[in-house]
């Protein structure tokens, strides 16, 4: 085993971060195994969101359905709803795909190498390393962003990212040991999560601190350089929030393919420069004058809101009707949630008579 590889398991052991799907260095001496099933599903999770923010998804989930067949057999509906919030709703669509060919294909059982992870659904070259080396020791590098950090600063690379990935994971490469490789991937991570931190690393109780080409040089607060992006268009659309006399709320589920792809939301207008009015059933539909704002991954939306009290023989072209029991406004991706919270109070009574 490298030296360095070493002597971060050795910090490791020490300062491991708990993690409510994290076998930690002791319990791992004691024999206890990761499930691969929480370990997949933490790292679906994880995907473009804090740790912080999916500690709670995750213990929901897994208390709902605590084994990959659990996942399996669960509503689509029920599902998404719970991934609400987390944003990037892909994820939420390959995760049950991935659960069910687990089920169907491979008997409920985790393939245990990165090359069989990779054809499941969902699963791309991170994901497969992370699952292989942590749920199955199998020596993969595994390679996030906070990895990435750190060896830009263990090897003062200065070539600006993305162009330095693959001198990056080559690095990472070459530290990755054939013992405990799933501790050490997680090490990495908790070095770059809690000591190399962005801004200003604590250098002066970093296992690597004697090595560091960047410390050594004075430019690790300069590390990793970033190529500037472009700055994120505007997009804007309409929706139509309308409920019916006797509490029932107008929703549509938005198609699998595309942004929010599978979800329940308010019907709209598509999302581009100049939406066009496209009001889902004919009513008297008032501006309330609110605009909900939302940003994604690759631009800015500003959404203009419509309102109406529909009667009780509305029709809806686009839709359907949710009864205000099986309505949880907690169901829904953040942007249609705001625009609900933005606008809810400007309903009148429901009409219970009928």
């Amino acid at each position: 085993m490298p030296a360095l590889s070493s002597e971060l398991l050795d910090w490791y052991d020490v300062h491991a971060r708990a993690m409510p799907w994290r076998v930690g260095p002791e319990a791992r001496r004691r024999g206890v195994r990761p499930d691969p099933y929480r370990v997949w599903l933490s790292e679906v999770m994880l995907q473009q969101t804090t740790v912080a923010a999916v500690k709670a998804y995750f213990e929901r989930f897994t208390m709902l359905w605590p084994t990959v067949a659990n996942l399996a057999a669960a509503p689509d509906a029920a599902v998404m709803g719970e991934w609400a919030g987390l944003g990037y709703y892909a994820r939420a669509r390959n995760l049950l795909k991935c659960a069910r060919e687990v089920v169907e294909v491979h008997g409920g059982s985790f393939p245990g190498t990165r090359a069989e992870l990779m054809t499941l659904p969902g699963i791309g070259p991170y994901t497969a390393s992370a699952i292989a080396a942590i749920a199955f020791d199998q020596p993969e590098t595994v390679v996030d962003g906070n990895v990435e950090r750190v060896m830009s600063r263990l090897h003062a690379v200065h070539t600006p990212l993305p162009a330095a990935k693959p001198e990056l994971s080559a690095h990472a490469a070459g530290l990755t040991p054939q013992e405990r490789p799933g501790d050490y991937a997680q090490a990495v991570m908790d070095l770059g999560a809690t000591i190399c931190t962005p801004r200003s690393p604590a250098c002066g109780i970093c296992p690597w601190r004697t090595p560091c080409a960047a410390r050594d040089e004075g430019t690790q607060a300069e590390l990793p350089k970033k190529t500037l992006k472009a700055a994120k268009p505007v997009r804007h659309g309409i929706a139509y929030l309308g409920r019916r006399t006797d509490g029932a709320w107008l929703l549509e589920t938005r198609p699998d393919s595309g942004l929010l792809g599978g979800m329940l939301g308010w019907p709209g207008s598509a999302w581009g420069n100049a939406p066009q009015d496209a009001p889902p059933v004919s009513a008297a539909w008032r501006d309330p004058g609110i605009e909900v704002r939302h940003t994604f991954t690759h631009f800015h939306l500003k959404l203009a809101l419509r309102v109406a009290d529909l009667p009780a023989d509305a029709e809806p072209e686009r839709g359907g009707f949710v009864a205000p029991h099986a309505f949880r406004p907690s169901d829904l991706p953040t942007v249609m949630r705001k625009a609900f919270d933005a606008v809810a109070a400007s309903f009148g009574p429901i009409d219970r008579t009928g």
